[in-house]
Order: C-alpha cells, then structure tokens, then sequence
C-alpha cells in the first residue's frame, strides 16, 4: 500500500455542534433517519458537582485490516490499494435485512443501514468524490473548531504525534484504524 489515508480528531476542540455529522449528510444527500456516516457521541463523566463531558466523533476508520471487508460474504467492501480508504459496492451488497454481516464485525459500528425494507450498507468512503479534485471530506471542511483534519497518516502523525486514544475509544489491535486523536484532558 503506497499510503494510508486517515483522520485526525482533537477531542479537546471539539464542541459537539453536529456540523461535521450534518455537512456529511446534506452533501451525501442521506435522507434524515438512523444513517448516519459521521457520527457525534455525547460522553458524560463524574457525579455533581465534578462533571465533565467529552465529544468523540466517529466514522469508517478505513482500517488497514478491515474486519467488515473481511466478513462480507459477496465481496461488496474492498480496500483501495492507492490509499487504504475502504469502499463499499452497494450493487453488490445484500442488505441489512439479509445481511449484516460487516456492522456486526466492525468494532466501531461504522457500516450503516437506512430505514426500510432491505436498505444497502453505506459507509464513509473519505468523500472520494472531493478527493480526486484535491478536496478535503466535506466533515474537515465544516468543523468551525477545526477538531477534524484528515490526509495520508504518516503526514499526520508528523503533525500532530501518533496517540490512539481519546476518551471513548477503544483501539483496535486486530483492525489498526487509521485515526489519531488529541484526547480531551
């Protein structure tokens, strides 16, 4: 693999807006209901008056084991070589009322399925369509806090350092995420 594509999370930026979440979908045309290809969680901590609260913002990790890739039984995700980012090919896909195989091997619940009767899994495929005009993903873009930033992950691991942790996040050994974060102290 020449390089692998990854995102950058600072918990300790990051205001829990829903506009990473909310740019996503408008621009993927994602109708409102329980997919969602970025996704914000609320992470509540303490007891009164030592509270705290953290954000964690979650998607496709695009991992360079993908687990879903792995137990799709037709061959519907695949990983790029170019860049590591995983696709899914929705004409292939059973749907989540026959299969559902790749949410329940995913340790990050990234795979989505839509309302309705057998509703194709959908994912988040790094905006491909921006990234071949030299775009960022439209989540990057919109963050007014800039908490998002994404690239090749060597790239932003020279930038920003190389924790995998974040309040609410649990690595993967077995599927290596391509994610880095700043943890919210």
């Amino acid at each position: 693999m020449a390089m692998n594509m990854g995102f950058y999370f600072d918990q300790s930026r990051c205001t829990g807006c829903f506009t990473c979440a909310v740019a996503c979908k408008d621009w993927h045309n994602i109708p409102a209901g329980p997919a969602a290809r970025r996704q914000v969680h609320t992470l509540e901590t303490g007891r009164f008056p030592e509270v705290s609260v953290a954000f964690l913002v979650t998607s496709c990790y695009h991992c360079a084991q993908p687990s879903c890739a792995d137990a799709c039984p037709v061959g519907a995700i695949t990983q790029r070589s170019q860049d590591g980012i995983v696709v899914v090919d929705k004409e292939k896909c059973l749907g989540g009322a026959r299969c559902d195989l790749c949410l329940r091997a995913c340790p990050y619940a990234a795979p989505q399925f839509a309302a309705g009767d057998n509703p194709k899994m959908d994912m988040c495929d790094f905006c491909l369509d921006r990234l071949v005009q030299g775009q960022k993903p439209v989540c990057v873009e919109s963050c007014p806090m800039r908490a998002l930033e994404s690239g090749p992950l060597k790239e932003l691991q020279a930038r920003y350092g190389g924790s995998r942790t974040a309040h609410g996040f649990a690595y993967s050994e077995e599927t290596h995420p391509s994610v880095l974060f700043r943890a919210k102290p």
